[in-house]
């Protein structure tokens, strides 16, 4: 099979075939294709299992030592029967079937829709179709919850396509306003953040005609009191047996924008001690759903101390490599599942270990008005980070992309 060259790849060309860019594919030992970036990379690597990634050229994901290329591509939104045509060739030009991993909602739902056929060249974990499209789609998310029982805010969907009448949502404001699914052209609306916050009825009436003009689905939902950092998650690898292989808890420590914005800064936290009741809870809507494969549940604490479910993500994530350097290494523990090898020895994940990004996360320091040097004294005790002493080549690479003339590298 072939994936032609096309304005959505990134620079470099494109090969004719996915084995082209590894020149070696069907007689190297690359054991996982991975479509993320170096938060999934890491784990595995760590683990001793060599990555070939699926990715853009310029990604410093690459330079990784636990990585080389498998494909290029960029845009994982669009063209996605040519995103499958190159991951087939890809998968059937290797020896056995390496196992596939994937990090956003748009990888999943194709993996997810064509797992007979992709099942014949590789190897992966998935839950149930229909619970991936209720999991995945926030209106059908809803309408689960309702149908389940489960602890989420009260919420309505809302179709603000040119025309339509002003809704009267029946909610409590403040309510905060989410796409249905993660897609590109949400920035337009809602910039850096994941969501926007409305205070009352007089001012989504001002923001309709920007809603209307986007013609997106949107959610609306009683906005939970409290900032960012009240946000907990319960992480878990239930296997094909539904038994709990792994699992840890953490917490945000920071993100940016500071309001609704992406994580920069998190902590793993004690499983059996203050988050004991985030993990409870976890196991329990885990088993309610017939989960199997990996997820991620995103909880609100109450200002009654009671958690309340945001989200549930049944995909690999960026934690999974705080995970890893904390002792819970899910990504290496569904590898050796599917590979039908001993599982890694797995503790309780420990509490305190940081994860941080970098350049953001100094960001978002600094808008908390947290000084240059608490933060650095604090970055540099941070266990995973972007700069790792027995990887630093994406971080460098990276650095230097930002600083050189032209800003490329590869």
């Amino acid at each position: 099979m072939q994936h032609s060259p096309s304005a959505r790849d990134i620079a470099a060309p494109v090969p004719a075939s996915p084995s082209a860019v590894m020149g070696r594919t069907s007689s190297d030992g690359a054991d996982a294709c991975v479509m993320g970036d170096i938060n999934m990379v890491r784990p595995l690597g760590l683990a001793g299992i060599s990555c070939a990634v699926v990715t853009g050229a310029d990604d410093p994901t690459l330079d990784s030592r636990f990585s080389r290329p498998a494909f290029y591509w960029s845009d994982f939104e669009n063209d996605q029967a040519g995103l499958l045509e190159a991951l087939m060739g890809f998968g059937a030009a290797r020896r056995g079937r390496p196992v596939l991993y994937y990090q956003q909602d748009t990888q999943l739902l194709l993996i997810s829709r064509h797992r007979r056929v992709l099942s014949e060249v590789f190897r992966f974990v998935l839950p149930d179709a229909d619970l991936v499209e209720d999991l995945v789609d926030k209106a059908r998310f809803q309408q689960l919850a309702e149908r389940l029982g489960l602890p989420v805010p009260a919420t309505r969907r809302i179709r603000p396509a040119p025309g339509a009448p002003f809704p009267d949502l029946g909610l409590r404001y403040p309510v905060i306003l989410k796409p249905l699914t993660r897609l590109r052209s949400w920035d337009l609306l809602g910039g850096e953040g994941k969501a926007l916050r409305v205070d009352g009825p007089d001012e989504l009436r001002t923001l309709w005609p920007r809603l209307t003009e986007a013609g997106m689905d949107l959610l609306a939902q009683e906005l939970i009191p409290g900032r960012e950092t009240r946000i907990e998650s319960y992480h878990v690898y239930v296997d094909a047996r539904g038994r709990v292989a792994g699992e840890f808890t953490g917490r945000k420590i920071r993100t940016f924008p500071r309001a609704y914005g992406h994580s920069t800064a998190l902590t793993i936290t004690d499983i059996d001690g203050a988050a004991a009741d985030v993990a409870a809870l976890g196991r329990e809507l885990a088993a309610r759903l017939n989960l199997r494969g990996v997820a991620k549940f995103d909880f609100k604490r109450a200002p009654d101390g009671t958690l309340r479910l945001l989200e549930v993500n049944p995909r690999f994530n960026l934690w999974h490599y705080l995970g890893a350097v904390a002792g819970v290494n899910l990504p290496a523990l569904v590898h050796a599942d599917l590979m039908g090898l001993p599982r890694p020895p797995t503790a309780r994940a420990r509490p305190g270990a940081c994860w941080c990004n970098l350049r953001k996360d100094r960001v978002a320091a600094k808008e908390e008005g947290i000084s240059l040097t608490s933060w650095a004294a604090w970055a540099l005790r941070c266990e995973a980070k972007a700069l790792s002493l027995d990887d630093p080549m994406p971080f460098l690479r990276n650095l230097l992309r930002r600083v050189l003339p032209g800003g490329r590298h590869r």
